[in-house]
């Protein structure tokens, strides 16, 4: 994956909207799309186009809304997350806003950047309101069992609310100023699990490269969940193995990262509704394990 010079992207065709709902057990709901505000949202394309990809699809978040919406993507789960200290009540309120606005669409998230001195504060406030936190062990430059992510966890089990933590080691860069492969493994999302049994948590991109590692956690603790968010695209070369997500269906969601894509938004869908699943494994992976996660 990306170690260095931005990868190539791909200009492959997209669709015009979702499969027929018997490709799909029923409804659509997106569990990784990322919303910001403008001013952020242009810093981040302009780190992918240095470091990553050329993002094909550069949306405000309200764009967004109506993008997904015309292509049938019933609901999505909106995810950001805090780079400094300081930014993070800034993020939930913001997209607080857009989900006010778009209530039967948008499923919030909110974010704290751990260790700042009233990220306990903000997470009870997104708590509050919001369907949970998101994490990012690359951008936050921190491993998943730091000690300041204990109150996060502590909060957020409490609550009964869900965790999406990024703490796959890929796709990984130089330019996250931290080795991820030597920050990120899926012996720490152990450690964390057996300290906090009863939190629900998501990690992206199925725990990417470790792909054997995640899906043994899986049969461990009942509360881990992960998503597809760019695993089964065929971009990086490595995709998780296709029985992975046959045989643990109750415990995968459907995600895509848009709209920071370096391909078709539907991309992932269609490789997804080509595989031989039966009709409720589909509408687990699709929508069902997504409301599980987050509508509590």
């Amino acid at each position: 994956m990306a170690r260095g010079e931005p990868i190539a992207t791909i200009d492959d065709v997209e669709g015009a909207y979702v499969p027929e709902a018997h490709l799909t057990g029923g409804p659509v709901i997106d569990a990784h799309v990322h919303l910001f505000p403008a001013g952020v949202l242009a810093a981040i394309w302009r780190w992918f186009d240095e470091h990553a990809w050329r993002v094909r699809y550069r949306l405000s978040a309200e764009e967004v809304v109506e993008f997904l919406a015309a292509r049938g993507v019933a609901r999505f789960v909106a995810l950001h997350y805090a780079h400094k200290p300081g930014i993070a009540r800034f993020l939930n309120d913001f997209v607080r806003e857009v989900a006010s606005a778009h209530r039967d669409r948008v499923i919030p998230l909110g974010t704290v950047f751990p260790g700042e001195p009233d990220a306990a504060a903000i997470v009870r406030d997104a708590l509050r309101d919001l369907a949970g936190i998101k994490l990012h062990c690359h951008v936050q430059k921190m491993a998943a069992d730091d000690p300041r992510l204990d109150e996060v966890y502590a909060l957020c089990q409490d609550a009964g609310k869900p965790i999406v933590i990024h703490s796959g080691r890929e796709p990984a860069s130089p330019a996250y100023g931290v080795d991820t492969r030597a920050l990120c493994g899926a012996d720490q999302i152990d450690r964390v699990l057996e300290r906090f049994p009863r939190l629900t948590m998501v990690v992206p991109h199925l725990g990417a490269d470790e792909f054997v590692e995640y899906e043994a956690l899986l049969a461990k603790h009942e509360h881990l969940f992960l998503d597809t968010t760019m695993a089964v695209a065929g971009f990086f070369g490595a995709d998780a193995p296709a029985e992975m997500l046959t045989r643990n269906g109750d415990r995968i969601l459907y995600g895509t990262d848009f709209p920071n894509l370096p391909y078709a938004w539907d991309r992932e869908l269609a490789r997804l509704v080509a595989r031989p699943f039966d009709e409720a494994t589909r509408r687990k992976l699709f929508s069902g394990n997504a409301l599980r996660v987050f509508e509590r």
